[in-house]
C-alpha cells in the first residue's frame, strides 16, 4: 500500500498563505514554501535520497515544550533514514489555517543533533516547522549545512502511524526540480 504524505495545494490554499496571483509577482521565493516542502536554503537535493527507509514517531502526547531525545527510541534509527514526527497539528487545524501556522511542538536542539549524528537524510513534521518562527530559519540552515533536510507540512500521518504500527516503511521523496529557491515543494510517498 502506498500513502501520499503530501499536502494537496489548490488556489484556495495559495490565497490563504498569501500566495495569490499578485504575490508571485512580488515574492516568487515564497512559491518554494507552499504545501509539503523542505527548506533547502542554499543546498541542492541529491537524487540519491529519493528512496529512504522511514520511521514515524508519535509525539501527540507532547502538547507544550520540546521533543527531546528521551521522547523517542534513537536505537531504531539507521543511517539515511527519514525520521517523521507525528504531532497531530495538521489534522487538528488543517493546512493553511491561522492556528496551524501558530502551533508548534519544537524539536530540541539536542534531539536534532542526535538525529544528525545518526546520519539521517530527512526530518519530517506535520507542522509548519521543527521550531517556532524565531528559530525556524536557524534550525533549517543548521540541518541543511549538515546534509539533512527538514520536510514540513506532512499529511496523513495518522494513517501512516496506524498502518505501520511503529515499523519501518519505504519513503519516496520527489522535490520539484527547482533551483535558486529557499524552499522546494515535494511529494512524499510512504510504501508500507
Amino acid at each position: 500500500m502506498k500513502i501520499d504524505l503530501s499536502c494537496k495545494v489548490d488556489k484556495k490554499v495559495l490565497e490563504a498563505v498569501g500566495l495569490g496571483a499578485q504575490a508571485f509577482g512580488t515574492d516568487l521565493d515564497k512559491a518554494g514554501h507552499v504545501g509539503t516542502h523542505f527548506d533547502a536554503r542554499d543546498k541542492e537535493f541529491s537524487i540519491e535520497k529519493i528512496i529512504t527507509r522511514g520511521i514515524v514517531f508519535d509525539i501527540r502526547h507532547i502538547k507544550t515544550g520540546e521533543v527531546t531525545i528521551k521522547d523517542i527510541d534513537l536505537s531504531v534509527i539507521q543511517p539515511n533514514d527519514f525520521i517523521i514526527f507525528y504531532s497531530g497539528i495538521l489534522n487538528e487545524f488543517g493546512y493553511g489555517a491561522k492556528e496551524y501556522f501558530g502551533t508548534y511542538i519544537e524539536l530540541s536542539d539536542e534531539l536534532v543533533d542526535a538525529l544528525i549524528g545518526k546520519n539521517v537524510s530527512f526530518i519530517g513534521v506535520d507542522m509548519a516547522g521543527a521550531k517556532g518562527p524565531e528559530n525556524h530559519l536557524r534550525i533549517d540552515q543548521y540541518c541543511a549545512d549538515r546534509g539533512v533536510f527538514i520536510i514540513e507540512n506532512l499529511n496523513n500521518l495518522d494513517l501512516l502511524y496506524e498502518t505501520t504500527n511503529s515499523n519501518a516503511f519505504t519513503a519516496y521523496t520527489f522535490p520539484v526540480n527547482m533551483s535558486g529557491f529557499s524552499g522546494l515543494p515535494c511529494r512524499v510517498i510512504a510504501e508500507v
